[in-house]
Order: structure tokens, then C-alpha cells, then sequence
């Protein structure tokens, strides 16, 4: 069950979703929440609603950036050589992933801590 609709998701854009990007944008919407669903299963829906949105806006493309890719961190454009080079901070281009904020507004990401599988091996010292 996706947390987003599609027109919730055309409202955030600055152009407009073609038939087929409509069909492609629904089946996102329900594989984004799978991803969240999978991560974050006790995040506020309102959160879930706004990750959804945007994590498929990102993916679609919005369009409204001159050629940039959504979630390029670095970019370079040259003249007559014809070169483009872009640095994407996660994931990929067309790729539905949870940027940093959104792992945030979720309640997940890094958190300090470890686990090591052989402690429980190591007897306990007793302590006096």
C-alpha cells in the first residue's frame, strides 16, 4: 500500500507527468513503501507520506534543474568539449533510495554501537 498518491507526488513537480511516467510513478510509490515499510515500519505516516514523495520525485526527474540530476552532489559542465560529469550523494539516477534528511524524518541511519557475535562465547569475569 503506497503512503503517496500520484497526484500528491505531480503536485511537487514542476511539469507534467505523462501517461506512462503516471503508471511508472504508482508502481514507485508502492515500492517506496515497501522500502520504508522494510526500514522504518513504526515512522509517523506524515513522514512516510513526505519520504514517499520525494523519493520518487527524485526518481522520475523533475525536470526543472537544466539537465542536473536530482541528488547530484558535485556537477561540472564544460563548453565546446561537450562534457558533463555529476557525483550523486546515494544511490543512482532513477534509483529510489533514502537521501539523509529523509533517513532522518524516518527515525533511521547511523547510529553508534556494536555487536560482536563471539562475545557471547567469552565466559563472564566476575567482578569484586
Amino acid at each position: 500500500m503506497a503512503y503517496a498518491t500520484v497526484e500528491e507526488v505531480q503536485a511537487r513537480m514542476t511539469r507534467e507527468l505523462t501517461e506512462a511516467e503516471q503508471s511508472v510513478c504508482a508502481t514507485l510509490l508502492d515500492d517506496a513503501a515497501t522500502m520504508i515499510d522494510a526500514f522504518a515500519p513504526d515512522a509517523q505516516e506524515s513522514a512516510k507520506t513526505w519520504v514517499s514523495i520525494r523519493m520518487v520525485v527524485r526518481a522520475i526527474g523533475d525536470g526543472d534543474m537544466s539537465g542536473v540530476p536530482i541528488g547530484a552532489s558535485q556537477g561540472s559542465m564544460s563548453g565546446l568539449g561537450y562534457s558533463q560529469s555529476w557525483t550523486l550523494q546515494s544511490g543512482a539516477a532513477g534509483e529510489l533510495y533514502f537521501s539523509r534528511v529523509e533517513k532522518k524524518m524516518l527515525g533511521i541511519g547511523n547510529s553508534i554501537g556494536s555487536y560482536s557475535p563471539i562475545q557471547e562465547l567469552v565466559p563472564e569475569r566476575e567482578t569484586q
